[in-house]
Formats: structure tokens, sequence, C-alpha cells
């Protein structure tokens, strides 16, 4: 029997196409615990917060890195769904077939099939291992035009400690350098572009 095509081909998530994923952008947009707790307190002087997620989320840089990836990775599924498409033609002519054919001829027949979308199912892997190495090189690109950004407001707000704001349960977020970090990055850098990586295949798998 052959598998379904259709589920086993659509691999590359467009979903999860962001530059820091699908998880840290939900935290990006979370608000700060303290403030969802209104503990408030003291402000701490050389404490300070950041959200590094947030900052990229945010940020045009970021914004359009993301709108960059997931143009990409729509290119990517449009490649897939192309060659997939003239398979599932033939899927569909061999069922319709096969109660006729001799069971050599439908062997044959699903062999051959099954090579076809094995060939699909690696370009399909491919793809998604070459996205996803092009969101960690542009997240790289986009962090090193941060970092001085998050040195010059770390100066200016006189900290001494910086801590990831997520980690935060609650208290005084006065320090909070998110904000003036994506203001300063705004005025460095607007946006960013880059092509696919291109990755050497992976060998196939050796026969069990």
């Amino acid at each position: 029997m052959l598998p379904n095509i259709l589920s086993t081909v659509t691999i590359l998530s467009l979903t999860g196409a962001t530059l820091t994923g699908t998880a840290a952008l939900a935290q990006a947009k979370a608000p700060p615990a303290a403030a969802a707790a209104g503990l408030g307190g003291p402000l701490i002087p050389g404490i300070c917060l950041l959200s590094r997620e947030a900052v990229f989320a945010n940020a045009a840089v970021g914004k359009a890195a993301t709108a960059r990836l997931r143009q990409l990775a729509e290119q990517a599924q449009a490649e897939i769904d192309a060659e997939r498409r003239p398979l599932d033609t033939d899927v569909g002519t061999y069922r319709a077939e096969a109660p006729k054919l001799p069971a050599d001829q439908r062997a044959a027949r699903e062999k051959a099939l099954g090579a076809r979308l094995s060939a699909i199912e690696a370009k399909a892997q491919q793809r998604g291992r070459e996205i996803e190495a092009t969101r960690v090189k542009a997240l790289q690109r986009v962090a090193s035009e941060t970092q001085p950004v998050i040195d010059q407001v770390y100066r200016q707000r006189a900290c001494g400690l910086l801590l990831d704001r997520g980690i935060v349960l609650g208290g005084n977020t006065g320090n909070d350098l998110t904000a003036a970090v994506v203001q300063g990055l705004d005025a460095r850098i607007t946006t960013i572009t880059f092509n696919r990586e291109v990755l050497p295949a992976q060998a196939p798998a050796a026969p069990r």
C-alpha cells in the first residue's frame, strides 16, 4: 500500500518560519510577568531587564528578516508541491486501476511510485534543513547588529547586571531596556535580505 501523499510530503512548516520561532514569539508578545502580577516594589538600581525575543519580533529589521524567511519557506513549499501534484495524479490513476491488475504489475507500479515519493520526501526534508540553516544565519546577523545597541543602552541606564526579562516572576520592571533597544536598533538598521542556504544533500539511508 502507498502512504497518503498529501500528508507525507507537506513537511515545511510555514507557521514556524519566523526569525526566532513560534515559541519565542509567543513569549516576546506576552506582557512582563511583573506587570501581570502587579507586584511592583522599589526599583533596584543597576539591575536591568531585556527580552531579546521581543527585540527581534518588534524591531524593523527583525520583521524584515521574518518576512523574507517566510517568503523563502513558501518558495520551497511551492517547489515541493509542484513536484508532488503529478505524483498525486499518478497515484490516483494507479489506485483506480489496481483491482484489475495482476499482482506482479501492482508490485511494479507501487515500487515505481514509492521511489518517486521517496525522492520528493528527501527533497522536502532537504529544503526544511536549508530553511532552518537560513533562519539561524539570519538570526546571527540580526543579533550582531543588536549587540552594540544593547551595550549602548546598558551604559546609558547605568546598569550593572542584565537579566533575561522572561525569567522574572515579579517586581518593578522600570529598568526594562527592551523598548529602548528596539528604538536604537531601528535607528541603526531597518531591513535585511538573504537567500536560502544551500546544504549538501544527505546520503540516503542504507536499506534495512
